[in-house]
Formats: structure tokens, sequence, C-alpha cells
């Protein structure tokens, strides 16, 4: 246990290159080849924790600022995805997640429940942060914590062998599945949404996607562009305050400032943030080809051991979803759902929570979404709103719980990131506003050991389901081979 956290809490940066490096080895990498591909992880943590940063350090004030111009009293405080995090490893459940979930995944892999090997070790505090709430629900009880925690691994599992073939044919990266249960969340809302809207006539031939929006608008239609026109937009709405109430912004200006300093600051704020958001567009693409660059090495050769110990039985090497953030589509619709997802917030009936720190998280809305819905923009806005929507009323309503878990990590180890502001409840998109996670959290919470029948019942339900298709397919291929013999 105090290897696993002395591990976890050293940060993704240093956590996936010691864990990839050491994979490598077991699989048969050289040590420098293996040294390498887990470095490359690990600046790519950095360089996607520097971006985060970026952006929600930058918008952060201006934001605020619109919260205040438009008298917002939502009690719900964005904590961000580190004080899930925190709460997720520094309470009893996640302190052996890690190797309970890899024993799990071990037993369902030779069981033929699951064709996923879930290497993607970072990402586990998903499963632990949903575990964590649920053993707060119950008075602390490990009981209901591990069972929540174990059957959202289990139901992710599952979903990322059913999701699988699309995945690796849209971003062309065979052997590869997502087992990340946020990302995972929203394939349901990409099917039904999806076929929903197919049905409208008409909107097939609505047909935009990325590339289709540089070719219409030119330079205007680059995600570089269009988050300078959104920071910018967003900067300008924070100063409306400002402009109305120029004598009382001067008077906080430096001594001797004149009117034309007091305008050339605004403006220089609202241009900044609009470049700020602009890096951030061009940035995260570059930073994902080092996450690939230092994944497929290991991914290639993880494939050779299978092939050669399970005699070419298809397995898939899950990964983390940050291999894919970068996809055009991906970064054009998080740009659009920035600005109407605060619009949102403010406006939605019930909802408490007005998301900051958590904007960042948006990306990750999109890769299991993509596939199904095949990089069209519009469709990809869409059905990434509707969920975002909903996703709203989920944060609010496991604040509650949410705030006790935060506290008592809080008060245990004076994690800041856990320290919860006086006068408000914790509440953050990443994890909170999933579909899989808050229906296991609602099913225990509000119903109990009904609530749990009923998850038992769809775990096993979906691991028959997946053995199903995995001894049909293992079968075809067999047959195959024997009639080319």
């Amino acid at each position: 246990m105090n290897i696993f956290n002395y591990i976890i809490q050293m940060g993704a940066s240093v956590m996936m290159p010691i864990i990839f490096t050491i994979i490598g080895l077991c699989i048969g990498m050289k040590f420098g080849k293996a040294l390498k591909s887990g470095l490359f992880v690990g600046v790519g943590f950095v360089g996607l924790g520097i971006v985060t940063a970026l952006l929600t350090d930058n918008f952060k004030d201006p934001l605020q600022a619109i919260e205040d111009i438009f008298s917002l009293n939502l009690s719900v405080f964005d904590m961000g995805w580190p004080a899930a995090a925190s709460v997720a490893y520094n309470t009893a459940v996640g302190a052996l997640i890690i190797p309970i979930c890899l024993g799990i995944n071990f037993l369902m892999v030779i069981t033929k429940t699951t064709r996923t090997v879930n290497i993607d070790l970072w990402n586990y505090w998903h499963f632990a942060f949903i575990g964590a709430v649920v053993y707060f629900v119950f008075d602390q009880s490990l009981l209901w914590g591990y069972f929540a925690a174990i059957v959202c691994y289990i139901i992710t599992l599952v979903m990322a062998d059913l999701t699988a073939e699309k995945f690796q044919k849209y971003y062309n990266l065979p052997g590869i599945s997502v087992p990340q249960p946020f990302c995972q969340s929203f394939t349901p809302f990409a099917i039904v949404i999806g076929w929903l809207l197919d049905k409208i006539p008409g909107f097939d031939k609505l047909n935009i996607d990325a590339e289709g929006l540089k070719k219409k608008f030119g330079v205007l239609g680059e995600p570089l562009v269009l988050g300078v026109i959104v920071g910018c937009i967003i900067a300008a709405v924070s100063h409306i305050d400002d402009m109305r109430n120029f004598d009382a912004f001067m008077a906080n200006m430096p001594a001797g400032s004149t009117t034309t300093d007091g305008v050339m600051k605004v403006v220089k704020d609202i241009l900044f943030l609009g470049v700020t958001m602009g890096a951030v567009m061009e940035l995260i693409p570059r930073i994902t080809k080092l996450f690939i660059d230092g994944l497929m090495p290991i991914s290639d050769k993880t494939k050779e051991v299978i092939d050669r110990k399970f005699h070419g039985k298809t397995i898939h090497i899950g990964m983390s979803p940050a291999l894919v953030i970068g996809h055009p589509t991906a970064l054009v619709c998080t740009l659009f759902l920035i600005p109407t997802y605060i619009v949102v917030a403010v406006l939605l009936p019930g909802n408490q929570f007005l998301p900051l720190a958590s904007l960042a998280g948006l990306f990750y809305l999109f890769p299991m979404m993509l596939p199904y819905t095949k990089g069209n923009v519009l469709k990809s806005y869409i059905v990434g709103f509707v969920a975002l929507v909903i996703g709203l009323w989920f944060v609010t309503d496991m604040a509650p719980d949410f705030t006790k878990a935060a506290a008592a990590v809080f008060a245990e180890t004076q994690d800041k990131a856990a320290h919860v502001p006086d006068g408000f409840m914790a509440g953050s998109m990443d994890f909170a506003s999933s579909l899989i996670g808050y229906a296991i959290y609602a099913l225990a919470r509000y119903a109990k050991f009904v609530g749990a029948a009923v998850l038992v019942a769809i775990t096993v339900v979906l691991m028959v389901v997946n053995r199903r298709r995995i001894v049909k397919d293992e079968a075809l291929a067999k047959q195959g081979a024997d009639s080319n013999k």
C-alpha cells in the first residue's frame, strides 16, 4: 500500500515513465528503448499539465468577473480534476485500487469476458473516485466503496471492448482501446443522439468536418484562429463592468494613468486571453504526438508478445484517451462548447455548478464520441452539448457527498487540491458529470441494496454478452485459419 501511494503521489509525469519503462522491460524491450518510450509519455503529461494550467489559470479571473457581472450565486465550486484525483487516491479505497483492478482485469482476460488489458494506470483514479464517494455515502464502508469501484471498472472494460473496433478504424490505431469511464460515458449519448439526428430530414447533408471548416472559412476555420476569437470574446465580456464604470476602473490603475492607459490595458487583456486560447488549441495536438511516440512502441511490442502467448488471439491494449484529444474536430467542438457551456450553466434550472477549472477537461468528451459521429462537427457539438447539460445536474446532485469526501481528505492530508472554499460545496465536471459514474453513485445512494442488485445484473449481463462476442469471434477466426491450411 505504501509503495503504491508513494508512486501515485509523484504524479502522472513521474509515475507513468516508471510504469511504462517497467512494462517495456517485462515484455522484452531493450532498456534504452523502454526508457525513451516512458519518458515520452512523462513529457506528454508535463506538456498537457502546462497547457491545462495555461487555460485554467488565465481564464479563472475573467470567468469569475463574468460571474460577478451577472450576479451569479452558484453554490457548487469547480474544484477541477485534481480535487477528484486527490479524493480518489487519498482514501482507503484508492490505496489498493490499482492491484485489485489489475487482478480483476487478469481474471476477465482468462475467462474471456474482456479483451482489453488496461495499462492506463494513472486514470485508475476514476474508478477510485466513484468508490471513494460511495465509501463516504455509507459512513466509510469499504465494502460499498470497493463494490462501486469494481463495478465501474468491469463496465468500463466491457465498453472498451465494444467500442474498440470503431475507435481503431477511426483513429488508425490498431490494437488500442480506451478503458477510461469518463470518455466511455459519452458513447451512449453519441449513439442515441446521433441516431435521432439522422432521422431529421436533410441533417445527413450537414456533414461538417474540421477540414471542411478550413476550406469554407479559410484561416477563420483553423482551431488556432477560432481559439483566438473565442478567447477575445470571453475577455471582452469580462470587461463589460469596467467599461460601464470606467471611473472606478481607472481608480484601480496605477497613479498617473491616463484614459488611454486604461483603454490600452483592456485591449491588452482581451488580446492576451485570445492568444492564450489560440496557443492551447495549437499546442494540444503537438503534445498528443508525444503520447503516440511513447505509447506506440510499447503497444507494438505488447501485441507481439500477446500474439506469441495467446496464439494470435485478439487482445486490446487499454491506453489513455490523451492519445487522441488533439483531433481537429475535438478542438473545434471544445472551442464552441466553452462559451455555451458557461451560458447554459447560468440559465439551467436546478443547476448550482459553474464550470471554471473543469473547462480544460472538455477535450476529453470527444475521443469515444467521434468514431460514432464520424467527425461531423455539428453532430459532435450537439451530442457534447446535450451530455454536458445533463452532466450539470449530475454534478449538482453529487456535490454534498463529494464535499463530504473532499473535507475528510483535506482534514487527513492537508492536500490543498481537496480544500473546499468556505460557503461552497465541491464539484467537478471531470467524472462527477460522467454517466457511468453518476449512475453507479445514484443507484447506490438512492436505492441501496436494490440499486446494488441492479448494478450487479447490468454488470453480469455485459460480461456475458461480451464473452459470447469473444467466443464467437475466436471460433470464426479458427475456422478461417483452418480453411487456409
